[in-house]
């Protein structure tokens, strides 16, 4: 028996999910309610509630889902270097292009920023050697961060107009020439 509610669980969550997919690329985040997200997905607003508090609970569960996704593409990727871990980066956002877009047009996503910027925080931040740590360690992997996504954002967006490889090599010459900075005095 409890294999059947285990089923009707993720059953609920997936159609939970997928149609705030839809909706959010659609409509955008800041347009969807709890009430049509429930009606398109075709269950009660019960339901909705067992699985999530509200928009913004549904959101984070399906961008913390994005980062580990995220982080599991760059952890399987064989990069070997700043270049290469942008380019599997920049790939990875131009394949969920249409997802990216409408969380970065959002004004009310700010928990999706944050996580994005926590993620690439660690990634650069595990590219300096222990040793090698400065009073203002955590300032300088925040600015390198916050320029890498203000970059990916734009691309994102379709503000720039390069290709991925293009562009992603470029911000990984720029970390590579400026980790340095973070090492040194």
């Amino acid at each position: 028996m409890e294999e059947k509610i285990d089923r009707r669980t993720k059953k609920s969550r997936k159609a939970i999910q997928s149609t705030f997919l839809t909706l959010l690329l659609h409509d955008g985040f800041d347009s969807i309610t709890v009430k049509t997200l429930t009606e398109k997905a075709d269950i009660s607003r019960k339901t909705f509630y067992l699985h999530f508090t509200d928009k913004n609970d549904l959101l984070d569960a399906i961008v913390q889902e994005q980062i580990r996704e995220l982080k599991s593409t760059c952890a399987e990727s064989k990069a070997t270097d700043f270049i290469e871990s942008t380019i599997v980066w920049f790939h990875y956002f131009e394949q969920k292009k249409d997802f990216f877009y409408a969380l970065f047009k959002s004004e009310s996503t700010v928990s999706f920023r944050k996580q994005l910027l926590n993620c690439l925080m660690e990634q650069i931040g595990g590219e300096i050697p222990i040793g090698d740590i400065t009073q203002d360690r955590d300032l300088k992997i925040r600015f390198l961060s916050t320029a890498v996504i203000g970059i990916v954002e734009s691309f994102v967006m379709d503000e720039i107009n390069s290709d991925c490889e293009h562009i992603a090599r470029q911000v990984g010459k720029l970390l590579e020439e400026n980790l340095p900075f973070l090492s040194n005095h």
